[in-house]
């Protein structure tokens, strides 16, 4: 370490609070915790969206970090090794964050500061830290170390052997004890294979509160059946999902709205956690929340006949989580003219965009999607998993967390009357009369 630090050397930090950064408190209320909807009778949830308190410990201890940079000789790096604060106050989403830290004692390569953290308005934090200066050898040694000795390191893991194709190449047809109720789904799994249908074709596949707790149960049921390698994700009667149920939206009430939008969001991004490789086979028509639950799948294979697009403008709001995912398949630019202007594109065009892989007449999807299948379960267990993973992880929290933002936008847009005029034109058939002015 390099000499010259002095007590009361400083520096400061500063972030806007974006999607990443923030808890969402209330959630989920009491009465979204048992079941998919909420009694009558219930009080709204009280819900809000904050700075949370990891991420504005973070802050302050990056702050110290940075006072300490100059000091630091090649090779050499501070760790945090002690952190005492007080959350005084929260930040709202997309607020501009502060944090500073001050040296008050050097004792070595021990340094202590005092933290604090401000939002625009008030002191929000403030606390005490203590950084060592370390040799950054030593640390990758202590790693490499325990990632060689870890119980769940690939090499160590068990292997199913329900995970094996059966002698004769054909995998046999297995039904856990455990496989849910569902009432929108349908599970056919055959050996490492699973192919999920959304069923509600006279809704052209729609998803409402119930199909929503169908994913809940479909989430919960996989994490627990890692010998299902693949899912493919399907629509019955020629249609992948036509979007949410707007019908059902425009009875909700705003807290049920919010609630429903925060879980279907959190059902889909879990997709990218599981172990299993989620493909999405498209036929027909792939909108809103249909082609949300196209981009949470990993690979996506569509029919010719297919038409993809996000139209909630066309209803009176934004897309209600999603547009980040969209965004990262197909860019900004088409992601902007997508959401924007609210119109499908063909399976052509997706494919152009990149998102979807590969087409193949409506005869042939799910054949298709299944040869696809088992091109993967050829591949090594391990690798495909841990590939997954990391490209997952690649993308940072920004996709992961970015519906916060998207369902508080697409509330404040459902509570207006552009929101219930649509709702009924949708409802009625007809083209929907908006509002010129914001004023009017």
């Amino acid at each position: 370490m390099k000499s010259g630090l002095k007590l009361g050397a400083t520096a400061e930090l500063q972030w806007q609070v974006s999607a990443e950064h923030v808890i969402h408190l209330g959630y989920p209320p009491p009465t979204f915790s048992t079941g998919f909807s909420t009694p009558a009778a219930a009080t709204p949830p009280v819900t809000a969206v904050v700075f949370s308190t990891p991420n504005m410990i973070l802050l302050m201890e990056r702050a110290a970090r940075r006072v300490l940079e100059p000091f630091l000789e090649p090779g050499e790096e501070s760790v945090g090794a002690v952190v005492n604060v007080e959350h005084l106050a929260g930040a709202a989403l997309g607020a501009e964050v502060r944090g500073v830290a001050k040296v008050i004692g050097i004792e070595g390569r021990v340094i202590d500061f005092e933290i604090a953290a401000y939002d625009p308005l008030e002191q929000i934090g403030r606390g005490t830290h203590r950084r060592v200066v370390v040799g950054l050898d030593r640390v990758a040694r202590r790693i490499a170390e325990k990632s060689n000795s870890s119980p769940s390191s690939p090499e160590t893991m068990p292997t199913s052997p329900q995970a094996m194709p059966s002698p004769s190449g054909t995998p046999a047809t297995s039904l856990p004890s455990d496989l849910p109720q569902f009432e929108t789904l349908r599970m056919e799994i055959q050996g490492a294979l699973a192919v999920v249908t959304m069923n509600r074709p006279h809704k052209k596949n729609a998803v409402n509160m119930r199909m929503t707790h169908d994913w809940e149960l479909l989430n919960a049921f996989l994490a627990a059946q890692t010998q299902i390698r693949i899912v493919i994700i399907t629509g019955a009667g020629g249609d992948f999902c036509a979007g949410d149920d707007v019908p059902e939206v425009g009875t909700l009430s705003l807290a049920e709205a919010a609630e429903l939008s925060y879980r279907q969001a959190r059902a889909y991004l879990g997709w990218e956690q599981l172990p299993q490789v989620f493909i999405a086979a498209i036929d027909g028509v792939c909108l809103g929340a249909g082609c949300v639950v196209a981009c949470a799948c990993d690979l996506r294979i569509a029919s010719h006949a297919a038409r993809l697009g996000m139209p909630e403008v066309l209803l009176g709001w934004p897309p209600g989580y999603g547009i980040a995912q969209l965004t990262a398949l197909v860019g900004k630019g088409r992601a902007m003219e997508m959401c924007l202007t609210g119109q499908p594109i063909s399976a052509q065009q997706a494919l152009q965009y990149g998102l979807v892989h590969r087409l193949v007449p409506s005869g042939m999807l799910l054949g298709e999607a299944r040869k696809w299948s088992q091109e993967l379960l050829r591949l090594a267990p391990a690798a495909v998993r841990e590939t997954k993973r990391l490209l997952h992880a690649d993308e940072g929290l920004q996709p992961k967390t970015a519906y916060l933002a998207d369902t508080a936008a697409y509330i404040r847009c459902l509570a207006g009357s552009d929101a219930r005029e649509g709702i009924a034109a949708f409802v009625e058939k007809r083209t929907p009369q908006f509002k010129k002015d914001e004023r009017s």
